[in-house]
């Protein structure tokens, strides 16, 4: 492994115990040339996951384009980084429990709203303006109407 610090490839590590998903393998890490420590994660490798667009094109599914996107969904809400990557984990892990090869750009975002409705109310408003494309006060009014229906159990 090369240090992130000075490049030098000669490194020791410290500790290397699974992470709580069971997925990958987290370990810390000194380099022997600067003494600089740092963490690595080990993952298996598996074959892509490919997200059809709305326009029909395919991309690589990206686990950092999705956390991008619920960092951005829960700036300034009090969600922790490592409670986004074990959310991410969940979906990723998911997709490859039921064998799936793609999946639409909706379908993902829908697991991605489903999943942020239980973690922060705000974050979940946040990413469904942007998912949804609000263009309107009334699209976000229709929203909040949903959200307090369901969050009072009156939904179907």
């Amino acid at each position: 492994m090369k240090c992130p610090y000075c490049s030098s490839t000669n490194t020791n590590v410290l500790d290397s115990r699974p992470t709580e998903q069971d997925n990958s393998v987290r370990r810390r890490r000194e380099c022997t040339a600067c003494h600089a420590r740092f963490t690595t994660y080990e993952r298996v490798e598996y074959e892509p996951i490919l997200v059809i667009k709305k326009d029909g094109s395919r991309e690589a599914y990206s686990r950092e384009k999705l956390l991008n996107g619920l960092f951005m969904a829960t700036k300034k809400c009090p969600v922790s980084a490592e409670e986004l990557d074990h959310f991410a984990a969940r979906i990723e892990r998911a997709l490859r429990d039921e064998g799936r090869r793609e999946i639409t750009a909706t379908e993902l975002g829908q697991m991605v709203l489903t999943g942020l409705k239980k973690i922060d109310p705000v974050a979940y408003i946040r990413f469904a303006s942007v998912y949804r494309e609000f263009d309107s006060i009334d699209s976000f009014r229709a929203i909040l109407a949903e959200f307090e229906e369901e969050r009072n159990g009156n939904s179907d």
